[in-house]
């Protein structure tokens, strides 16, 4: 494989955009299937392709992937090159015999969308809908093929989920996901079963207590968090393990990628504009398009610093990216806005609000100053921001403000409150070395270098940390430079 740095794992793919249902909250508008879907000979050689490009495991999806007649066919081929299958269906077309032919061929997982108790499900899906997904639940239980619940969230159903809970425990699922519904294909005409910013608290509050219970073990998917303590807590039990704890960033382009119907190839199946599509397999092969260093360009260059409003000064923010990018696309129509559908967002905008009313400049730099050795540096911000409006001409106020702000990665904003430190007390070695350090991750080695050693010439040579942190950099640019070579 070329050295792009990327190693796919997985994917999802749109067998068909065939359906048999019409659901208020299809983000796709399934009907039947569209023109230009991938034949069985050319199915089949991407599953081979798939295989190649190493992947451990793929979703298949639509529509409907089982009104697709030859989609066991391609479970089957999967699976006979060592990929682990994994389905998402409505369940209506999932009886004894389609399960046994899925266990046959190989099928890993098989996933239900069931969207609350019977009256709520069938409104939101068709008629007879919930039935058929106990029925098939109930078909794969027998056979021993692992299965799972999905749930799309919206007003529709978010008051019931104690009750449809109950019901998957009832037929015996073991493990169930939920998502938040987002404003596309169906779903966009119907924006009053849109959920509020707050309810996404609900819905991990929701998460944590059933994750504590351990009656059947819940994941919130990818748009559901990111950040809040119960939050983790839920991943942790779920997931059995703290490596799965913490919400990494978006796989799109980095770790997995989309198929759509036609053999496009994107990010992800529900950003799927054409801006977004990195090729087709009729006219490249897979591999080719995925080690393009021109593909993905949108996720695989994506930093926090073209993010915008909390996420753009979020601790979290280089680790994250905003979570979702498709909950920022189709909820403020840009990759790039903030997601305010994200709990710790909310809570960001509780603490500005919340130290935006104290008038105290004094109690505030001291409560921060006890912030920070708890490795608190988010809230000591807020607070040390709203410090420096009351008292503007504070070095001490400026000094934690700029130790905070590096703390959670805005250099810029470290910089500022240290060039303000500096206008107080230009000999402020403290400020210095924080304003290198800052100038240093910034990529500005040289200025950063020259400031650095002008704070250790004026310390006399005598402060450790400065020392210290010369030292840093000095290796940290000859392993770089190693590295390159």
């Amino acid at each position: 494989m070329a050295n792009i740095g990327y190693r796919p794992v997985t994917a999802v793919w749109e067998v068909t955009m065939g359906c048999n249902m019409r659901c208020g909250h299809c983000g796709s508008s399934c009907a039947g299937a569209l023109p230009g879907q991938l034949s069985t000979e050319e199915a089949l050689d991407l599953c081979d392709q798939i295989a190649e490009l190493g992947l451990m495991w793929i979703t298949l999806s639509g529509g409907e992937p089982l009104t697709r007649a030859d989609t066991p066919e391609l479970v089957k081929r999967l699976s006979q090159n060592g990929v682990l299958v994994n389905m998402i269906t409505n369940g209506w077309l999932l009886d004894k015999k389609m399960a046994q032919r899925l266990k046959e061929n190989g099928i890993s997982t098989v996933a239900i969308s069931i969207d609350g108790v019977p009256e709520i499900h069938d409104k939101i899906r068709m008629k007879g809908a919930f039935e058929h997904a106990r029925q098939a639940f109930a078909a794969m239980t027998e056979l021993g093929i692992q299965t799972g619940a999905v749930t799309t969230i919206t007003k529709q159903n978010i008051d019931i989920l104690p009750d449809l809970k109950e019901e998957l425990i009832r037929m015996g699922v073991k493990t169930w996901q939920v998502q938040i519904g987002l404003p596309m294909g169906n779903l966009k005409k119907r924006p009053d079963w849109l959920l509020e910013p707050r309810q996404i608290r609900d819905i991990i509050d929701f998460c944590y207590n059933t994750a504590k219970e351990g009656r059947i073990r819940i994941y919130p998917a990818d748009c559901i968090g990111y950040y809040s303590s119960k939050d983790l807590e839920t991943r942790r039990i779920s997931y059995q393990s703290d490596g799965y704890s913490l919400w990494d960033g978006c796989n799109a382009g980095v770790r997995g990628f989309g198929i759509l119907h036609d053999g496009s190839i994107l990010g992800c199946t529900s950003i799927r504009s054409k801006e977004f599509v990195e090729g087709n397999i009729r006219e490249r092969k897979l591999r080719d398009i995925w080690e393009d260093e021109n593909a993905f360009k949108w996720r695989r260059h994506l930093t926090k610093d073209k993010l915008s409003g909390s996420c753009k000064k979020c601790i979290y923010g280089s680790k994250c990216l905003g979570g979702c990018p498709n909950t920022r696309l189709t909820m403020k129509g840009s990759i790039y806005e903030e997601n305010e559908y994200c709990a710790y967002n909310l809570s960001l905008k509780e603490m500005e609000t919340k130290y935006s009313k104290c008038d105290n400049a004094a109690a505030l730099l001291e409560f921060a100053s006890s912030l920070i050795p708890q490795g608190e540096f988010q809230e000591a911000a807020f607070a040390l921001k709203r410090a420096q409006e009351l008292e503007p001409d504070n070095a001490d106020t400026y000094r934690a403000r700029g130790y905070s702000e590096f703390m959670c990665g805005n250099y810029d904003d470290c910089i500022a409150a240290n060039d303000k430190a500096l206008e107080i007390n230009s000999n402020d070695t403290y400020s210095m070395g924080g304003r290198a350090l800052a100038l240093y991750r910034l990529g500005k080695t040289d200025e950063a270098l020259r400031l650095m050693n002008e704070a250790v010439a004026l310390s006399g040579g005598q402060d450790a940390n400065l020392l210290q942190d010369l030292q840093y950099m000095k290796c940290d640019m000859a392993a770089k430079g190693a590295a390159a070579r």
